[in-house]
C-alpha cells in the first residue's frame, strides 16, 4: 500500500489565515467569559454543556435545519462523533483548569498545539512542514516558554488539566483537515455541537444551575456564540489551507488573552511576559515575509506556464 503522497509547501491564502486570526479572538473572549463564570461559582462541567447547547441552537437557527435537512447528510457517522468527542473533552478540560489557571498560562499552554498538530499531520495527513515554518513555528514557541518560564513557580493541578486539553485539541484539528475535503462545512459545526452536547447532557442534573443575573445568562450566551462562529471560522480555514501551513497563527492569541486577562481580572503582564510576546510576533512576521514570497513565487510559476500553453497553441 502505498503512502498519501504528501502536500508541497505552497504559499497559504491571506483569507485563511485571517479566518484562523479571528477565530482565535473569539475563542478568548470565550475562554474569558468561562473563566469568570467559575469563579463565579458555576460549575466547569455545566458551564461546558451550556456553551454546545447554545452552539446546538445558533447553528440549527442559521442552518434552518427543519428545512435543509440534506445539509447535515454525512458520509462519516463515526468520524464526527470521533471529532465531536475531541472537541468534548478539550472544552471540559480546558474549563476546569482555568479554575486555578490565569488566561495567559492557559493559552501559553495550549501553545503546545500546534507543535503537536505539526508533528501529527505529517504521518497522519501527508502535509509535511517545510523547514522554514518548522523554524519560526520553534522560534514563536520559544516566545511562549519565555511568557511561562516553566520550572520557575508553584506546579498547579491546572497544568494537567491544560495539557490534556492539548491532546485533545490537536486529534480535533487533525480530524477537521482529515474530514474537511468529504464533510460539508453545515454537518462539521452541527455535528462539533451535537455530539459534546449529547455527551455531557448527563451532568445536567449533577452540576446544572440557573444563572444568578442578566450577567451570567450574557456571558452564558457569549460562550456559545463565540464558539460557534470560531468553529465555523476554522472550517472555513482549513478548506483553504493545510494543516501544517496555518499552525503557527494560534499564537496571535496570547495578545488577545493577556488584554482580557488584564481587563476583566487584573493580571497585568511583566516584563518576561511582553519580551515573550515581542519574541511571537516576531516570529509571525517573519511568516507573513515567508508567505508573501511564496505566493510571489507561485504567481511567477503559474504565469510562465501560461507562457508556454500559448506557445503551444
Amino acid at each position: 500500500m502505498n503512502p498519501r503522497p504528501s502536500i508541497p509547501e505552497a504559499a497559504t491564502p491571506a483569507s485563511a489565515i485571517l479566518l484562523v486570526v479571528a477565530a482565535c479572538f473569539l475563542f478568548s473572549f470565550l475562554d474569558a467569559s468561562a473563566k469568570y463564570l467559575v469563579l463565579q461559582g458555576m460549575a466547569a462541567p455545566f458551564v461546558a454543556w451550556a456553551r454546545f447547547a447554545i452552539h446546538l441552537v445558533l447553528v440549527a437557527l442559521m442552518l434552518r435545519v427543519w428545512t435543509n435537512l440534506a445539509a447535515l447528510r454525512t458520509g462519516n457517522l463515526a468520524g464526527q462523533i470521533l471529532r465531536g468527542a475531541f472537541l468534548f473533552g478539550s472544552t471540559v478540560f480546558n474549563f476546569i483548569a482555568l479554575q486555578t489557571l490565569q488566561l495567559a498560562e492557559t493559552i501559553a499552554i495550549a501553545f503546545f498545539s500546534p507543535m503537536l498538530t505539526v508533528a501529527l499531520a505529517g504521518p497522519l495527513l501527508g502535509e509535511w512542514a517545510g523547514w522554514r515554518r518548522w523554524l519560526a513555528i520553534l522560534v514563536g514557541f520559544v516566545g511562549v516558554l519565555i511568557v511561562t518560564r516553566p520550572g520557575f513557580g508553584d506546579f498547579k493541578v491546572g497544568y494537567i488539566f491544560s495539557f490534556c486539553f492539548v491532546v485533545c485539541h490537536t486529534l480535533y484539528i487533525i480530524m477537521t483537515r482529515r474530514m474537511g475535503a468529504s464533510e460539508s462545512s453545515e454537518s462539521l459545526i452541527f455535528y462539533s455541537a451535537l455530539t459534546p452536547a449529547l455527551f455531557m447532557l448527563p451532568v445536567v442534573p449533577l452540576y446544572g444551575s440557573i444563572p444568578q443575573s442578566a450577567l451570567h445568562w450574557g456571558l452564558l450566551l457569549v460562550t456559545g456564540l463565540c464558539g460557534a462562529l470560531g468553529h465555523w471560522l476554522l472550517i472555513k480555514a482549513y478548506k483553504q489551507a493545510t494543516t501544517a501551513a496555518l499552525a503557527p497563527y494560534p499564537y496571535s492569541q496570547i495578545v488577545w488573552m493577556i488584554g482580557l486577562g488584564w481587563v476583566a481580572f487584573g493580571d497585568l503582564p511583566d516584563l518576561w511576559t511582553m519580551v515573550g510576546a515581542g519574541v511571537i510576533v516576531a516570529s509571525g512576521l517573519y511568516i507573513l515575509h515567508r508567505e508573501h514570497k511564496l505566493r510571489l513565487a507561485s504567481r511567477a510559476m503559474l504565469g510562465a506556464d501560461e507562457r508556454e500553453l500559448a506557445k503551444k497553441l
